[in-house]
């Protein structure tokens, strides 16, 4: 083998002409010191990847990556080509760069050598550490069994473990008082506010002879444990249920729930521990028997298993999950386990025979959009929208909180608190502060002092909270600006749109300006609405410079605001001022129409929190708004010309002439356009 190497490196600069070397460096073959330095540079090389790979594999690689051929071949030039194919593991190379001198490429070669040595020695120093480590892991090992003989027919406790068990005990006896939110949870349906609709969809799918798998959709803190909970125990009182008094309801988060590749632990599913190497029973493990470790699934048997969060649990555990609900069982498995060992007990034996039960009922609760879950999850559960809470429900809550806790209460303290929060547990929390700071400076001298309006918006100054509802209808018209309707994470919410334009300085060659942060979409609704402004009034929108603009730079994710924005371009245009208690949401197409979009009731909630008094949506959408609204008018369209009875003040912006510029110094703006 050593005579392959050698001949693969032996100079043969003898026979090179010319030729052999067009724009590699290599100008004359009367170079001949240069030549010989090059020849000994490569055969260092091969020298070194033969010392690293071993001569063998090095014709093996050589013979893969197509390069033994070169490495024979007289020309120089080849076997450098081929001394790079080896280095870098690229079969492809065929010549040499042109423009590179033979010295660099060999450098470049020499640098990816040095590098394979160093990872070389990095990871020849790892293994040795390695192994040193198990050996002491082994050592320990051994150590502790000896220990636990010779402890076998010794006392199980000594004075240093009676002192720790006596200093735990005295630890048991001393307790805090419950916290706000444990003391104010509700213990009834009936205290739940707000979610009527959603507690009487939950208690049809559990409290059945049928029950179902459930996810619960809904913002955060508006009662979806709480409600799971109470509806488990409600469920327990029916006879012609499954769920016995005994049933339990164990709860987890889904975001701490990952999946271990090793299948060392799952908390969630159950696991397997084998013998030496995860800790099994000591007398299990002097068997070689392995042990498996019951999860939360077989914990919730006969109960509900609730999982917090499902949306950011690991997705292969949610697969594994999805399996044990079909199954209604888990099944363990280990390569330690020996059916045919006698000393098995039996309980193990039936647990890797035949599984251990997991027939429980999944609620799983989520803040996500339902397009954002597992398709496999939401095929296997019926769905419950739980909504958001509004300033009315918020007042109600601190006040009910305030008489449970016997606190006497400024008249205006909950709709301060409303205005902050739409969250029930955070409006109770932000209580619970005012109630703490109000004690901490009466200095104990009274037990149940009065919260004030200068109590709670301190606590909310040093939240450095803002308040929910930044945008409110008014009873008055403006040119240019309409509310347009919003959601995220299942809260709608008003967002302000306004336009501006101007006579463009040349005929046809205006500008559309839209502010990039609200989205693709949007910005593809400002191009739908020039075309369906030049359909209504035949004018081009090109002949004006038009900006428009989401106030607040608020992502817009999705079409919903097209309708919108043709209106406040058509008022910024014609000069026709918008009532600002009216909101619109729906797609616009090219031709006109207005088209369905998605969270309707969500965003019908958002305008009534911000006090509109109207709301257009599309005509496709009309079975999705809400029964019984108050407060509030609902009204269906399906052409934008349908639209302007509602917001424009005084009749339709088509049969009026349009504002023109009077200069067109951009400083200089139109009062027209301002008319209020």
């Amino acid at each position: 083998m050593n005579s392959v190497v050698g001949k693969l490196s032996k100079k043969q600069g003898a026979d090179s002409e010319s030729s052999n070397y067009p724009n590699a460096g290599l100008h004359a073959p009367d170079d001949t010191d240069r030549t010989d330095k090059l020849e000994r540079q490569l055969s260092a090389l091969l020298e070194v990847l033969a010392h690293i790979y071993g001569a063998d594999k090095l014709v093996l690689k050589a013979g893969k990556l197509e390069a033994l051929g070169l490495m024979k071949s007289q020309r120089f030039e080849d076997r450098v080509v081929a001394l790079q194919r080896i280095v870098f593991e690229d079969p492809t190379l065929d010549e040499l760069p042109p423009d590179k001198d033979i010295m660099t490429i060999i450098g470049e070669i020499e640098n990816e050598v040095a590098e394979i040595l160093a990872r070389r020695e990095v990871e020849d120093r790892l293994e040795r550490r390695v192994v040193e480590r198990m050996q002491k892991k082994h050592e320990e090992y051994i150590r502790e069994v000896k220990m636990q003989m010779i402890k076998e027919d010794g006392v199980a406790d000594n004075a240093q473990t009676l002192k720790k068990y006596a200093e735990l005990e005295k630890l048991e006896q001393r307790k805090l008082s419950k916290s706000a939110l444990e003391l104010l949870r509700p213990r009834k349906l009936s205290e739940v506010i707000g979610q009527d609709c959603a507690i009487r969809a939950l208690l049809s799918k559990l409290a059945s002879p049928f029950p179902q798998h459930v996810i619960l959709y809904g913002p955060p803190g508006v009662g979806k444990t709480t409600v799971a909970r109470l509806v488990l125990e409600e469920a327990r009182k029916l006879k012609f249920t499954p769920f016995e008094k005994s049933a339990k309801f164990v709860e987890v988060d889904g975001t701490t729930l990952r999946w271990d590749p090793r299948e060392v632990t799952n908390p969630l599913l159950g696991s397997v521990h084998d013998p030496i190497y995860q800790g099994a029973k000591r007398d299990l493990a002097e068997s070689g028997i392995p042990e498996p470790k019951l999860g939360l699934v077989t914990e919730a048997h006969g109960g509900v298993l609730f999982i917090d969060e499902i949306g950011e649990m690991d997705p292969i555990l949610l697969s594994k999950l999805l399996k044990v609900l079909e199954d209604k069982r888990v099944h363990f498995d280990s390569s330690y386990y020996d059916p045919m060992d006698p000393h098995v007990p039996k309980y193990i034996k039936k647990l890797f025979e035949t599984g251990a039960p997991a027939d429980f009922v999944l609620i799983a609760a989520t803040t996500k959009d339902p397009s954002l879950i597992n398709p496999a999850l939401r095929s296997r559960t019926a769905e419950v929208y739980f909504e958001p809470l509004t300033c009315p429900h918020i007042t109600q809550i601190v006040e009910q909180a305030a008489k449970r806790m016997k606190i006497r209460l400024d008249s205006d303290v909950p709709e301060i608190i409303s205005d902050y929060t739409i969250e029930g547990r955070k409006a109770v929390a932000l209580l619970a502060d005012a109630i703490g700071l109000a004690l901490y400076q009466a200095e104990g001298k009274i037990k149940r002092p009065k919260l004030t309006k200068e109590h709670v918006m301190e606590v909310i100054r040093s939240a450095r909270m803002s308040p929910q509802i930044l945008v409110k209808a008014e009873d008055r018209a403006e040119v240019g600006r309409v509310l347009g309707l919003g959601v995220s994470s299942f809260v709608g919410s008003v967002i302000e749109i306004e336009a501006i334009a101007f006579t463009a300085r040349e005929a046809g060659k205006g500008k559309i300006r839209f502010n990039d942060t609200a989205g693709s979409m949007a910005k593809d609704s400002v191009f739908n609405a020039a075309s369906v402004f030049r359909k209504l009034t035949g004018k081009d929108l090109a002949d004006y410079d038009v900006h428009v603009n989401v106030i607040g730079g608020g992502l817009i994710d999705g079409p919903s605001a097209g309708s919108a924005v043709v209106i406040a371009i058509l008022s910024a245009v014609t000069g026709r001022p918008i009532r600002q208690d009216v909101a619109i949401t729906g797609e616009i197409s090219i031709q006109g129409k207005v088209r369905c979009v998605g969270g309707i009731i969500e965003k019908i909630y958002g305008a009534r929190q911000a006090g509109v008094k109207t709301v257009v949506i599309p005509v496709e959408n009309a079975l999705d708004s809400p029964p019984n609204l108050r407060g509030i008018r609902v009204v269906t369209v399906e052409q934008i010309e349908e639209v302007f009875p509602y917001v424009f003040k005084d009749g339709s912006p088509a049969e009026t002439k349009f504002v023109e510029e009077p200069s067109h110094n951009p400083s200089e703006t139109p009062s027209s356009i301002f008319v209020s």
